[in-house]
């Protein structure tokens, strides 16, 4: 008699069988759990999220200065980084920053040297100007330490873009001008007076204007 037992192919067949359909089922889970593990929470869009809203004072983004209302006799042609702060939905103020793409460039330029296609109607006196601070080629900060006055060079890819002449691009690899944000001035403050003129990073244009429509009807 035999010493060892013949198996039956068929059995040994089906056990193949399972055995592969139960690993790949397990890694198909695997899969899946780390997929959902690593996507993208959906977007909420609150109040310390939203883009400056007219009627947002701007205030000081530095560390030293964070949150103090940027004066207009703080202001020359060394960038001032800022902040849009508004009001949470129990009138307090609130800092948009909950959104890192919220932050801001200021300048101030001796009358006349800002020129078209800068907005001048969406500047304080034809000398005041306020852009998106974040590069549209890659999302950087654009402004940097060691900034020159009247200057904006990104760090990360040398984008390069004029203040003076409606951040347009002269230099790197940026696709568009940085979007320039209309603002007026109360007393020593300054105010935003109305959205973006154009889309700003990370958003084309559609998804701007939808952007736009969603905070309208929050704040409404």
């Amino acid at each position: 008699m035999t010493r060892y037992r013949r198996q039956d192919p068929e059995i040994t067949r089906r056990k193949f069988i399972n055995v592969a359909m139960g690993t790949t089922a397990t890694v198909g889970v695997v899969s899946l759990v780390g997929v959902l593990g690593t996507a993208n929470p959906v977007f909420r869009l609150t109040r310390d999220k939203m883009p400056p809203v007219p009627g947002d004072i701007l205030v000081h983004a530095s560390a030293s200065k964070e949150g103090q209302p940027i004066k207009i006799s703080e202001l020359s042609e060394q960038l001032v980084r800022a902040w849009p702060m508004g009001k949470d939905k129990e009138g307090k103020n609130l800092i948009r920053k909950g959104d890192p793409n919220n932050v801001l460039a200021v300048f101030r330029f001796p009358q006349g040297q800002l020129v078209p296609p800068t907005n001048l109607e969406a500047t304080i006196s034809g000398e005041i100007v306020a852009y998106s601070d974040v590069c549209t080629h890659a999302g950087c900060s654009v402004s940097d330490d060691d900034q020159q006055e009247g200057q904006m060079k990104c760090p990360c890819h040398s984008g390069q873009y004029d203040p003076k002449r409606g951040c347009k691009v002269i230099g790197g690899p940026p696709p568009r001008p940085l979007a320039q944000l209309p603002i007026k001035q109360e007393g020593e403050q300054l105010v935003v007076a109305e959205f973006f003129l154009a889309n700003p990073y990370p958003f084309t244009e559609a998804e701007w204007e939808a952007r736009i429509e969603a905070v309208k009807a929050q704040l409404a």
